[in-house]
């Protein structure tokens, strides 16, 4: 069916053109509604009362304080929740409001809602939460001898007596980062006027929500829609709830609407976080640089609460070795409760942080045998055909590992700056390098995932195709977080049916089955083969119905001449057609964590170049290339711009970005004080496209934004190691690391391994 499509003559706006985003211009004049923006006319303004403590037994709520002021409407706690007092997505362990324990710093405790935002965060303030404070587990080593394990992954593949004639060891930490989307945490929760409601929350998918919601609020999931957002990013931090329950508790009790939006601050504590990580590796080689064995064991951070651990570390377990053939490997993984803020999704999923350690491992092993770094990963590269080195899983499916390392060495390097323009030297207008000061390094490092989600998910999206005689329209609740889904249904649909005239309707839970969630690079293969399938569905019928052979803006055509109108073909209804697209089935893991637990897999490889004061520590990055497999690229622009974006937020998470933790506490819950990357810090990006297109794609595609994120932070690492000689194995990597190395550069762990990479 595809083959066909794709030979067709391409309209305008279809697959393979940057068709700009309908959203573009609404953003950049302002004119666009997020989610912080809605207004109700009868609204009323939420807020939270949180416990500014990391752990504590919760002796007391008294919210009679709250009530008495002017203008409160409302003050609720865990007892007036009206069903399930828990939710969770995949266990029901997080308490909608905490009840006996208060488990992190900045668990919700009680909500109120009031006539204006003022005055219900004076309200939430004056509730009177009394504690007894108890002693954070924090430290993952102590978390994993006490037993606190949310969930244990077990690899067991090959001989356990395979041995290699080279052996490299080290130990890995990588702390927390934060997603810190530009848009926060906000909500609206509308009663209908017959005891259900209409909320609007952050979301990556609405129908996971409606099902946590219903239970929690005491409504059958007819009773409640949660509409599609306006988000002002997500990178995961919106997968689970934050404010949803609460603002519908609100609007339930009061029968008023109720908005609620955090200000930076409580963003910081009301989503979760990237999973900090503690890992220790073991390479076995033989001397032509063969791979032979892998051990290595990896500690999640999880927080006090599941979330989505469980799947998270099943990924950080079952890609620890990265797009390398080994025919032997032990991994244990492990994600661990502790009382740190929680952790759940973000981009990469488990990923990134064993694409550090095992990259970091490559090096190594290259310099323990006087081998080029990309000369060894090139003689074990992973590609179709191979297996998979932690699961066994045979590559069924292109995946052109070799492709994208010799794409991305071939981009020429920089060359050297010879100026002292301080934007160009790593001490910036500080005023504070000289040119003659700066060692320049350059550092690869390659990065594997998984697509779709895993381990015998019944993943599966919908999406309706309407012709009416205005145009087409595609129905779907996958959800637009910015990466560009609205226009890539659109270029879909419009390839499938041979129309330019299509537009996209995301629709709330009660209109549409759901499309999955936006995550686990899906949306473009899942609902866009949804749509690719529900579309050429209608074409058909259109092109039966009137006996046509082909289909344009203006009707169906026979012989280059039309014989129905949009308007004729349409005038008993719209011709529709509804699809519930699933690809193919995943098993579950066995005993040692063996089977074909995934759909198919992206690969990229990154080059790093960056400029270094040794004397201050201080980090300029040059340029970062990236050879990515895109399977096709559907909008080149969009491409690109995932590309760049992701390379950003994983060079940040390189030098600068981390949740500073003090025993569970943040210490920098503020743009001011947790670094983000400016336009100053983004370095110069050179993209070279692979596309080797998947055979069950849309039109070829795969999907591909979460690997520029992922290798971008040990390619970073890779070449400050290679300007300075130190073995440098934490991330994010801070001055004092390389000025004033502390231990020595031969131990391995120059930070002390507590949670959340302190």
């Amino acid at each position: 069916m595809s083959e066909t499509l794709v030979r067709r003559p391409p309209v305008r706006g279809g697959v393979g053109a940057s068709v700009p985003r309908p959203d573009g211009v609404p953003k950049v004049t302002g004119r666009f509604e997020f989610l912080g923006d809605m207004h109700h006319e009868d609204m009323l303004w939420g807020a939270t009362r949180r416990a500014w403590v990391p752990h504590a037994r919760l002796v007391r709520v008294d919210v009679t304080p709250a009530l008495a002021m002017p203008g409160v409407h409302a003050a609720l706690t865990q007892d007036d929740v009206p069903g399930h007092r828990y939710q969770g997505q995949a266990v029901t362990d997080q308490p909608v409001l905490a009840e006996d324990e208060v488990r992190y710093w900045g668990e919700p405790v009680a909500i109120v809602a009031a006539d204006d935002p003022e005055t219900a965060r004076r309200a939430a303030e004056a509730i009177v939460v009394e504690v007894e404070e108890l002693d954070p587990l924090t430290d993952l080593d102590v978390a994993l001898e006490r037993g606190a394990v949310f969930r244990h992954v077990p690899v067991r593949r090959g001989d356990p007596d395979a041995h290699g004639e080279v052996v490299v060891e080290g130990t890995y930490v990588t702390a927390t980062q934060d997603p810190a989307a530009l848009g926060t945490e906000a909500g609206l929760a509308v009663p209908d006027g017959s005891g259900g409601i209409d909320l609007w929350g952050p979301t990556q998918w609405t129908h996971i929500d409606l099902k946590q919601l219903a239970a929690c609020l005491a409504l059958d999931p007819a009773q409640l829609r949660v509409q599609p957002c306006r988000l002002g990013g997500a990178f995961g931090s919106r997968e689970d709830l934050s404010l949803q329950t609460h603002i519908g508790m609100l609007a339930l009790r009061l029968g008023r609407p109720v908005k609620m939006v955090y200000d930076r601050h409580e963003s910081f504590v009301g989503h979760v976080k990237r999973h900090g990580a503690l890992m220790h590796y073991r390479h076995e080689a033989d001397r032509d640089g063969t791979l032979v064995r892998v051990d290595a064991r990896i500690l999640l951070d999880g927080g006090p609460y599941q979330l989505t651990s469980n799947a998270v570390i099943a990924n950080s377990t079952y890609f620890a070795v990265g797009p390398y053939r080994c025919d032997h490997v032990t991994v244990d993984g492990y994600a661990l409760r502790t009382n740190n803020p929680p952790s759940g999704a973000m981009r990469g999923f488990g990923a990134n942080q064993p694409c550090f350690a095992a990259e970091a491992q490559m090096d190594r092993l290259a310099a323990a045998l006087g081998m080029d770094p990309l000369e060894l990963r090139l003689r074990n590269a992973l590609g179709q055909g191979d297996r998979l080195p932690t699961t066994g899983q045979l590559i069924e499916h292109p995946l052109p590992t070799d492709e994208v390392i010799r794409s991305v060495a071939a981009i020429p390097l920089p060359d050297p700056a010879d100026d002292d323009d301080p934007l160009h030297l790593p001490g910036g207008t500080g005023m504070t390098t000289p040119r003659s000061r700066v060692v320049r390094g350059v550092g690869y490092a390659v990065g594997l995932k998984n697509l779709q989600f895993s381990e015998g998910f019944d993943d599966y999206a919908e999406a309706r195709v309407e012709l009416t005689a205005d145009g087409a329209v595609v129905h779907t609740a996958a959800i637009e977080v910015g990466q560009g889904m609205v226009t890539i249904i659109e270029q879909i649909a419009r390839s499938a049916l041979g129309m330019s005239n299509v537009r996209v309707e995301f629709d709330h839970t009660g209109r549409i089955g759901s499309a999955g969630s936006t995550s686990a690079s899906r949306q473009t293969q899942m609902a866009g083969n949804a749509t690719l399938e529900a579309a050429t569905a209608v074409r058909e019928q259109a092109l039966a119905a009137a006996g046509g052979d082909d289909l344009d803006d203006a009707g169906v055509w026979r012989d280059g001449a039309l014989v129905a109108s949009l308007t004729e073909l349409t005038a008993n209804g719209p011709l529709t057609h509804h699809v519930r697209y699933r690809h193919r089935p995943t098993d579950q893991p066995d005993a040692d964590g063996q089977g074909e637990l995934h759909v198919d897999f992206c690969v990229a490889a990154h080059r790093a170049v960056v400029d270094v004061d040794p004397d201050l520590g201080l980090v300029r990055v040059v340029e970062i290339a990236i050879g990515q497999d895109v399977g096709r690229a559907l909008n080149p622009q969009q491409v690109h711009g995932q590309i760049e974006g992701g390379i950003a937020q994983g060079m940040a998470h390189a030098v600068m970005e981390e949740v500073l933790l003090d025993r569970g506490v943040i210490r920098n819950p503020t743009l001011t004080d947790y670094l983000l990357p400016t336009c100053l810090d983004a370095p110069h990006v050179e993209a070279a496209l692979v596309e080797v297109p998947s055979p069950w794609g849309p039109f070829g595609a795969k999907g591909m934004a979460e690997l520029p994120t992922m290798s971008a932070t040990p390619a970073v690492a890779a070449a400050i190691r290679a300007a300075t000689g130190l073995p440098l194995t934490r991330v994010p990597i801070r001055p004092e690391d390389i000025a004033v190395p502390d231990p020595p550069p031969d131990d391995p762990e120059p930070h002390p391994p507590e949670a959340g990479g302190r």
